[in-house]
């Protein structure tokens, strides 16, 4: 049970850490103010290079990883989409990475108790991966 916990927490890792990238990556080119920019650009080095982390272990266990949800990052690039067309500011850019960040923790949080039996390594990594998302959400607030 331990090694099963433990690859699906690090599956949802890895998902979670994907859909982060690809948001920033969605936002990025559209941020003026360059202390948010380069907020953006270090958060996604540091979920990189958490990533990485993940992907060796999974390599370990043998697993490829697993990506993002396609309907929940298909709603994503919608919502994305929309709320820029509408307003392109740097606000709606930190209120959309906001809520990604909240949606990020809420979910790894239920995986963390959903798959308790994982072993320590992994949910370091969760704990991580929350404190990251959390980090980034208090540092956009100043451009909300």
């Amino acid at each position: 049970m331990i090694e099963k916990d433990t690859i699906r927490l690090l599956r949802e890792c890895d998902a979670g850490i994907r859909m982060g990238v690809a948001s920033i990556d969605e936002v990025i080119d559209r941020v003026s103010h360059p202390r948010l920019k380069d907020f953006l650009k270090d958060s996604k080095s540091e979920h990189r290079r958490l990533g990485s982390e993940i992907d060796s272990l999974l390599s370990d266990y043998h697993d490829e990883g697993k990506e993002p949800n396609p309907v929940a990052k298909g709603m994503s690039w919608i919502k994305t989409n929309l709320m820029l067309a509408a307003d392109g500011s740097d606000s709606t850019v930190a209120d959309l990475i906001t809520d990604g960040c909240n949606m990020g923790v809420k979910s790894l949080g239920r995986y963390l108790n959903q798959y308790e039996a994982a072993d320590e390594r992994s949910k370091d990594i969760a704990k991580r991966l929350i404190g990251l998302e959390e980090s980034l959400a208090v540092r956009l607030r100043e451009f909300l």
